[in-house]
């Protein structure tokens, strides 16, 4: 990764004398499996605030303290405390810092995976400062999500509602609401920056679709929700840019879409894990630059740049590129096959193929169409099960 740019999940970490301290991004959070781990989830409470101007007054949009209202019961604060042995301070245990949500009236919370990997006991603490046993249901660090249960009545929880994020628009007014450096109740304002972004998994995956927003959030908002101006979560914060010059924001900030949610958080609750289809290619889009300068057969597809020994790409016979190219500064390997459909839908970049096996399972079976050379060919690969990393 560039050094100039910096990538990290916003999940504060604190310890005897070193307060707001942060990991790096696919960092291991040494919390250990000790029993006497305790994290300590709190609900937010709600305060009366004055009404100030509403966002998008032609789409019946609430105003910020409406949604704040509506919605700031259902975030929670998450604190992780792991073993004085991992602390990297030395002394007490180190405490990590993070925010969730309630996802329904069964007790289910969502969150990020960075904020509760690796910790032993959870508790849940509401307004009236009510504390209940929590569990880990089940974490997915491909999508940097995680849910918890919490054994209490339906009307002590205040669930929040999913929205569509292949809604959502650049320019859509959000809001965030987190605990960002153990401050809760924050809430925080901005727009939709960019849609249809990638970020990095904590183990080094990619995570497709990702809302970028400039409404500031820092460490601690970490599995908090970003919410339309309709009140609807549409994502969960997971990331932010600092540009490398700083640990808060600047205002480059991302979140896991709520579509992705949805469907992670279903496998969890019922499964306890999700386990992701998986090709066993590393691959590269075309671009029409790259198909024009090498007189490629056509101008979109993915190259095929690796394949994964005893993966069902390998078994199926798909071919890896073996010239390495250089064109306007990007690297790319030619000579593998360029692949330009999968299971009928085109493929023109990364994000779609990856899309066409995300709603497969593992052993299922993937039909690509790919050019070899002038040929095009077909080929049927049976779909294994993804590594724990990239690299197996």
């Amino acid at each position: 990764m560039d050094n100039s740019r910096r990538f990290v999940p916003f999940l504060a970490v604190a310890a005897a004398g070193a307060a707001g301290a942060a990991l790096a991004l696919g960092g291991v959070y040494a919390f250990g499996s000790d029993d006497t781990n305790t994290v300590t989830v709190r609900e937010v409470t709600v305060e009366n605030t004055s009404q100030p101007t509403t966002f998008r007054p032609n789409d019946k949009a609430l105003t910020i303290a409406q949604i704040y209202k509506r919605t700031a019961p259902g975030v929670v604060q998450i604190t992780a405390t792991g073993n004085p042995q991992s602390s990297p301070f030395g002394g007490s245990a180190p405490q990590a810092l993070g925010s969730g949500f309630v996802f329904d009236k069964a007790g289910y919370i969502i969150t990020n995976y960075h904020v509760v990997s690796g910790a032993g006991s959870i508790k849940v603490t509401f307004s009236n400062n009510a504390s209940h046993d929590a569990t880990l249901v089940g974490s997915d660090p491909s999508t940097d999500l995680a849910v918890l249960k919490v054994n209490t009545s339906a009307s002590a929880l205040t669930a929040l509602t999913l929205g569509d994020s292949d809604a959502v628009q650049v320019g859509d007014s959000v809001v965030a609401i987190g605990n960002p450096f153990g401050l809760s109740r924050t809430v925080t304002a901005g727009i939709v920056s960019a849609i249809q972004r990638q970020i990095e998994a904590p183990n080094r995956y990619a995570i497709d679709h990702v809302i970028q927003t400039d409404a500031p959030i820092n460490h601690g908002n970490s599995g908090g929700p970003l919410i339309n101006a309709k009140g609807e979560v549409i994502g969960v914060n997971a990331q932010i840019e600092t540009g490398g010059v700083t640990q808060g924001n600047v205002g480059v900030g991302f979140a896991v879409p709520s579509n992705t949610v949805k469907t992670v958080a279903g496998q969890l609750i019922e499964n306890g894990k999700v386990e992701h289809a998986f090709i066993g290619i590393g691959a590269q889009e075309l671009t029409p630059e790259v198909a024009k300068q090498f007189r490629l057969p056509v101008t979109r597809g993915v190259l095929v740049e690796t394949v994964q020994a005893g993966s069902g790409a390998a078994a199926a016979g798909v071919k890896a590129g073996k010239t390495k190219v250089t064109v306007a500064g990007e690297s790319y390997t030619l000579g593998g096959d360029i692949i330009v459909s999968a299971n009928g839908m085109p493929v023109d970049d990364l994000a779609g193929l990856r899309d066409v096996v995300s709603e497969l399972e593992p052993s299922d079976t993937i039909t690509l169409e790919v050019y070899r050379g002038d040929v095009k060919k077909t080929i049927d690969v049976k779909l294994g099960r993804q590594p724990s990393s990239p690299s197996g």
